[in-house]
């Protein structure tokens, strides 16, 4: 039997592959400490929960409009307007299944067989797949560690051709937590002016940084930035909601209904009660929401700080979302318990076997030198993982 060619060319996540390997170590009883999969390790805020519990019993258990309730759509119109000096009607708006399904909507209204996407690499393992799924042709855009992992109007200039329909920015950036700011989204804009190209602002991370720089919202750079740019978005993240699965997406009202239309002969609506779960998110105290923030980015200094210091490995300090990129360029090439770790699946599966610590290879963001080690798990996990880590290369690394 002949199976679509398309489901057939995509990738499953090495991501989830390395998380479902350590889960399986685990179930054995084997000691394994995991950086894996993106994930806040906080319970969702109480009062979330409890506008869910109270949406259960008022009834709110029916289906909703495709495109989801009027009430979110107008609580996100209002976040983007106080936080984002945006202004997007409810008809400029979408809820949908998660970020991911806004992203797969979008790529499926707007992309005609062959039309281009520009992508930085590294980039999130889901991009390229989506982008392909809905007959496009991903074209990556190799940044470098040095420039703290960003785009250069040079290399965007080399990419572009005639086919390029979309540029995607992803700030902040997740695997690399690279932020983008003001002067640096100005000439993505004024490249994509240039180009007449669709942007997708990739914005999920958008509370997540820890830093001295601020999120700014391409979109709200300029009038011709706004007209092209569509944003997305969700509570996953910054509410530790991942399994709420509420995403949303602001753009051009003529976008929006494509999307929706899509959405409605897909998933149609998304969850009920966790749209009213995510109203309350929007529109509740954040208290909870600071304080994981600050223990993010204690984790995160400690983590860079220990990272820097073990011989052999580097990574620069990232500015957001919760993941560290961790340049293991030195110890590729090398021979570990009779296996030859030649690149970043090999070195992670030798970490895995032989130090219990699971990490994600850096070529499923399309970086072969590279693991990420994301940072959303305790403190004592991250001091212990790191520890093993280190006794790890002194061990199998005696030549550093």
């Amino acid at each position: 039997m002949n199976f679509s060619k398309k489901a057939l060319q995509i990738q499953p996540s090495i991501t989830l592959a390395i998380s479902a390997k350590a889960k399986e170590m685990k179930s054995r009883g084997i000691d394994v400490i995991g950086f894996g999969v993106g994930e806040p390790d906080f319970n969702t805020p109480d009062n979330i929960q409890e506008a869910a519990i109270k949406a259960i019993r008022d009834g709110h258990t029916k289906y909703t409009p495709a495109s989801g309730i009027i009430e979110l759509k107008k609580a996100v119109g209002n976040k983007f307007w106080k936080e984002n000096n945006l202004k997007y009607s409810d008809s400029q708006i979408i809820i949908s299944t998660g970020a991911k399904q806004c992203l797969a909507n979008l790529f499926q209204a707007v992309l005609n067989p062959l039309d281009e996407v520009l992508i930085q690499v590294p980039y999130w393992v889901s991009y390229p797949e989506l982008i392909q799924l809905a007959d496009g042709v991903p074209v990556f855009i190799k940044t470098d560690e040095k420039d703290n992992f960003k785009l250069s109007l040079e290399k965007l200039e080399a990419a572009v051709t005639e086919k390029t329909k979309m540029i995607i920015v992803n700030t902040p950036n997740n695997p690399t937590g690279t932020v983008y700011n003001k002067d640096e989204l100005m000439l993505i804009v004024e490249f994509a002016t240039k180009h007449d190209l669709l942007i997708l602002a990739d914005e999920i991370y958008e509370k997540l940084i820890y830093g001295d720089e601020k999120h700014i919202s391409i979109a709200s750079l300029s009038e011709d930035a706004y007209k092209r740019t569509v944003i997305i978005n969700g509570v996953s993240k910054s509410f530790a909601m991942t399994g709420w699965r509420i995403g949303y997406a602001a753009g051009s009202e003529e976008i929006i209904k494509l999307m929706s239309n899509i959405q409605s002969h897909t998933t149609s609506n998304p969850n009920s009660i966790a749209q009213y779960a995510s109203l309350e998110a929007l529109l509740g105290p954040t208290d909870a929401q600071k304080a994981m923030i600050e223990e993010f980015k204690k984790r995160r200094n400690y983590a860079t700080k220990r990272i820097n210091s073990i011989n052999g490995i580097s990574c620069i300090e990232p500015m957001g979302a919760f993941y560290v990129m961790i340049n293991i360029s030195k110890l590729l090439n090398k021979e570990v318990e009779g296996e030859f770790v030649k690149d970043s699946i090999s070195f992670s599966k030798s970490l895995l076997e032989n130090a219990k610590v699971a990490v994600v290879p850096g070529v499923a963001f399309g970086v072969d030198e590279y693991v990420r080690l994301s940072y959303a798990t305790s403190m004592e996990n991250i001091v212990n993982g790191l520890d093993r880590i280190e006794k790890f290369i002194k061990e199998y690394y005696k030549e550093l």
